[in-house]
């Protein structure tokens, strides 16, 4: 582990503060307790905001990319970022906050991450392929398969975004085996196939808070379960079957 526990002594105010997980965070703290954690709510819930506070704080830019590396688009940490408190193990204080060079932290933001690539891809240190040339999925993997290895700190923010059934499971995989290689991963995702890794830690986030849960008893588990049994009873009211 390298990053175990996370804190906010105070709100951040605007509109981040009020966020239910905001307020979790300044009451009780976060604590991880495995190599794998996710990070499962609804959208608006605040998963990709606590993402992006955690790149702030462990040095890593918040628009996506690795520790260690500036650029054009960094800017001021965000306002969660800002005021959040990370304890990290002896591993992690070397690997996220040691020699520049030699730090091993990566933020996979699926969002930003083909403007990231017109900037990097190629350069030493990263990945050779330009992703433009590469469809969505390749893309992704390109980056997962050259930036998510070994000891490290892996944050993930909706890396499904692009992948199939088997490609997400095949990025399982890849969890499982940086986990064993002493990484650690934190993931926002609304993918019951990838938050269905045993043995990772699972928190589910909404209007309670944060709530460490069992995969089985997610909304998100339910939600899917119900609509593939019987999705015309959830399309129904979402469908115009008004024929005039």
């Amino acid at each position: 582990m390298l990053l175990t526990r996370l804190a906010a002594p105070r709100s951040p105010g605007g509109w981040s503060g009020d966020l239910p997980l905001v307020r979790d965070l300044v009451e009780h703290g976060l604590t991880f307790t495995q190599p794998v954690t996710f990070l499962v709510g609804a959208n608006g819930s605040g998963k990709s905001t606590l993402v992006e506070a955690i790149a702030d704080v462990c040095g890593i830019n918040s628009e996506g990319g690795k520790a260690g590396t500036r650029y054009s688009s960094t800017g001021e940490p965000t306002a969660l970022g800002a005021v959040l408190d990370a304890e990290l193990t002896t591993t992690g204080l070397r690997l996220l906050h040691g020699p520049r060079r030699k730090r091993r932290a990566f933020f996979f933001r699926a969002e930003t991450l083909f403007n990231l690539g017109r900037n990097v891809s190629g350069l030493p240190g990263y990945w050779d392929d330009d992703l433009a040339q590469q469809s969505h999925g390749e893309g992704f993997f390109t980056v997962l398969d050259r930036m998510v290895s070994g000891p490290g700190l892996y944050l993930m923010d909706e890396p499904e975004a692009a992948l199939s059934f088997h490609s997400c499971l095949r990025l399982v995989g890849l969890m499982h085996r940086v986990a064993r290689e002493g990484g650690q991963i934190i993931c926002a995702t609304h993918s019951p196939i990838l938050a269905g890794l045993p043995g990772s830690q699972i928190i589910e986030v909404g209007e309670h808070g944060l709530r460490t849960t069992e995969w089985q008893n997610l909304q998100l588990v339910d939600d899917w379960r119900r609509f593939l049994a019987k999705p015309d009873f959830y399309l129904r009211y979402v469908l115009d079957t008004d024929p005039g």
